[in-house]
Formats: structure tokens, sequence, C-alpha cells
């Protein structure tokens, strides 16, 4: 079982940049695919962002791409969103995710919240 834990969350406003961070313990990170996603009130949880394993293959919503950058560091078992040009619109509870597949995330974080004022 993987564990994950989210940060970086927080208040900006339209226009700044912001950094969340999953950390995971448990099995091999290096064994599973990361997605981010999000979840705006009353709106479906959607991807925004995934890497595989190995960090060969990224993939990106559209309406991020160009903005956000998802990394890993497989030695401190970490996965990275970097936000940059925020709009409201991207206020959502971000969640990491991970699985063998990239069709299943099995483990889920508890989300950190990011808000973006106008």
């Amino acid at each position: 079982q993987v564990q994950l834990v989210e940060s970086g969350g927080g208040l900006v406003q339209a226009g700044d940049s912001l950094s969340l961070s999953c950390v995971a313990s448990g099995r091999t990170f290096s064994a599973y695919n990361i997605g981010w996603f999000r979840q705006a009130p009353g709106k479906e949880r959607d991807l925004v962002a995934r890497i595989s394993r190995t960090a060969i293959s990224t993939y990106y919503a559209d309406s991020v791409k160009g903005r956000f950058t998802i990394s890993r560091d497989n030695a401190k078992n970490t996965v990275y969103l970097h936000m940059t040009s925020l709009k409201p619109e991207d206020t959502a509870v971000y969640y990491c995710a991970a699985g063998l597949s990239t069709a299943n995330f099995a483990y889920w974080g508890r989300g950190t919240q990011v808000t973006v004022s106008s």
C-alpha cells in the first residue's frame, strides 16, 4: 500500500505561482504512475497532470497545458506540481494519486486547497 500526503496549497492572487508536493511512503514509489487531480466545489474530480514511473511520459489537461509542470524525484519519493499564471478557475482541492496503471489510481492523498483570488 502507498500513503500519499500533499502539501503546498494556499491562497494566492491571479497570475501568481505555487508549487505543490506529494510525498509517498510505503511500497516502491518508482513503481507507480502519479497523477494530480483537482476538484472544485460542485464539480467532478478531474485529472490535471500525470507522470509515468520514470518520468519519461507526462500528460496535461488542456486547461493547464503550458502553465503547470509535473515532475518527480524518486529518490525522495516525491512528486511536484509547479503551477504558474494561476487563474481563479484553478481554485480547487488538489489531490495526488498513485497507480500501477494510468487507468486506475488506487491510492489517494487527502488533498490540499488551492485558492486563487481575482
